[in-house]
């Protein structure tokens, strides 16, 4: 009995101690800013199943609901199952100001609370038309090649179809649109409206005097009217409209005076990082240790993004630096700009090695102040190299063939066979004799076959092949690894060419080198291949089958 009770309350502890998984819910709007008097969306998100459908109820204290739906979806993926349930529910908000979304109750599991701004309702335009333009930009006071947010919104209280909407130009601007239409519904001076929203990212690229020209809407407005004639059946009445929105003009200003940046570079917002290949900052000789840098600008074109790279002499340190990655994101408030760069350093003997470190200046739109982006001087190590590593330093040595302990065709000499030997290099002299013409009219013949039974033709030379006529430097890294890991059990491509002869060898490492500098993008493979096929036709492409002596004769 004591046992029993110690087992049921160890059980009981248990079920109390055990780990409750609550599901995840978060919470977003579509838009921002939000007016007063305009419909918006909060949608609830959550890849697991709640404990229970939501109470939306106290999202009527702050907001007025229009209306609510659910969407779900479950799918596969390499045998593993991902849900997403969603609830979406279109709002008003009552009230201008800071206002919070407050939890939302899932049975036991509940959202986080968000807090959004509500903004003021927009000044009355003193127009009660049933379509019209209104645009708007910031800031008003903007720098040469800064960004400029454009916001055009097509105001409507008709039915309409057929819209189109004039581009967008500027001069000695770039314009880059954001993302997708978006779409709700406002007052103004109690007449409720359908707005489409558009916006646009600007960027002059001179000072001074700058317009931006009206844009111009043509549509066609339902009228709900029907013809007198053609019966029942007769289309709706449609009258076609034209309605243009007002030009703005700003003052662009000059580079300030006190920028001491080498090029100008303006932006909301900047971040600049890097990361290692190894995080201790160590690599060993002849091995590469990659850098990658990572500039990401808010309010920004990727053209203005600067190198972060500079090419750098350091004794005994070799860099090859690889193509920028190039990038541009399209957010609702404004364009963010991406510039990756690559670089691998590979030293030729061990020691520590110095970075400089690496300052960006920029323009900072939102404090009109100057900020300096940096990252301090890095010290890698580089540790003498062993192995493999070491052979790849040096060019390669070739080394006297050993005697093997087991040869093809072994022959034992001993009293009794002296006398048949005598006889058999006798006729053998004789027969030399006979098939020494024979043997030189086959012997290209005789050479191919004996290299196609030492070497079988693979996919991997068809491989390699196909990757020199495309001059393709990482395909054909590829298939060599192949090709070697076959031949020599090797896969790396410096011990590859190690065990490979001239011009094979130096073909093989220039493909190496190419690897980690620009000169990939120019690569030629014919070379490769050429000296790859001479070294296959004339067995000279050591194996380790070749290590075995063939027999003086074949019987």
């Amino acid at each position: 009995m004591y046992l029993r009770n110690i087992g049921f309350l160890f059980f009981f502890t248990c079920l109390l101690t055990w780990p409750v998984h609550a599901a995840e819910i978060k919470v977003s709007v579509n838009r921002s800013p939000i007016h007063l008097n305009e419909s918006f969306q909060i949608t609830f998100t959550t890849s697991e199943q709640p404990d229970g459908s939501p109470d939306f109820t106290p999202l009527q204290e702050n907001f007025e609901i229009l209306n609510q739906q659910r969407s779900s979806n479950v799918s596969w993926i390499n045998g593993k199952s991902s849900r997403n349930e969603r609830w979406t529910v279109d709002v008003m908000a009552k009230q201008a100001g800071e206002v919070l979304i407050p939890p939302i109750f899932f049975g036991s599991d509940s959202s986080m609370p968000l807090k959004i701004m509500i903004a003021d309702v927009p000044e009355p335009t003193g127009r009660n038309e049933e379509i019209f333009l209104d645009v708007q930009a910031t800031p008003e006071k903007p720098y040469v090649q800064s960004q400029i947010l454009y916001t055009l919104r097509i105001y409507f209280r008709v039915q309409i179809s057929q819209s189109r909407l004039s581009d967008l130009e500027v001069k000695d601007a770039l314009v880059e649109q954001l993302g997708e239409d978006t779409t709700y519904r406002t007052q103004i001076n109690g007449v409720e409206y359908g707005v489409l929203e558009r916006k646009y990212a600007i960027f002059p690229q001179q000072s001074g005097l700058f317009t931006i020209a009206p844009l111009t809407l043509t549509t066609e407005v339902v009228s709900g009217q029907r013809s007198r004639f053609n019966g029942f059946f007769n289309r709706q009445i449609a009258e076609t409209r034209r309605i243009s929105s007002k030009a703005l003009t700003f003052n662009v200003l000059p580079v300030p005076k006190d920028f001491t940046g080498s090029a100008w570079l303006s932006a909301q917002s900047l971040e600049l990082t890097e990361n290692w290949s190894d995080r201790n900052l160590q690599t060993k000789v002849g091995e590469p240790l990659t850098r990658t840098v990572r500039l990401v600008a808010k309010g920004a074109t990727v053209g203005q993004l600067p190198e972060l790279n500079k090419q750098i002499t350091i004794d005994g340190l070799k860099t090859y630096p690889d193509q920028p990655l190039l990038n541009e994101e399209k957010q609702s408030d404004g364009l963010v700009a991406i510039r990756e760069e690559k670089v691998a350093y590979i030293p030729n003997k061990p020691g520590d090695y110095i970075l400089p470190a690496l300052d960006i200046s920029w323009f900072n739109t939102q404090t009109n102040k100057t900020e300096i982006a940096h990252l301090p001087e890095v010290n890698i190590k580089a540790l003498a190299a062993t192995g493999g590593s070491q052979a790849a330093l040096v060019p390669p040595v070739l080394q006297p063939q050993t005697q093997p302990d087991t040869l093809p065709i072994t022959t034992q000499i001993t009293s009794e066979n002296r006398l048949w030997q005598g006889l058999s290099a006798f006729f053998a002299l004789g027969w030399f004799v006979s098939i020494v013409w024979f043997y030189r009219s086959r012997k290209k013949t005789t050479v191919n076959k004996t290299v196609a039974e030492q070497k079988p033709k693979t996919t991997d030379d068809k491989a390699i092949k196909i990757a020199c006529r495309d001059n393709n430097p990482q395909a054909a890294k590829q298939a060599l690894l192949q090709w070697g890991k076959q031949r020599f059990g090797v896969n790396n491509l410096s011990l590859i060419a190690d065990h490979c002869v001239s011009p094979l060898s130096e073909e093989i490492r220039l493909l190496n080198q190419c690897l980690y500098s620009d000169a990939q993008f120019g690569w030629n493979g014919q070379a490769l291949w050429q000296a790859f096929t001479n070294a296959s036709d004339s067995d000279k492409v050591k194996t380790k089958e070749d290590e075995a002596l063939e027999p003086l004769y074949r019987f």
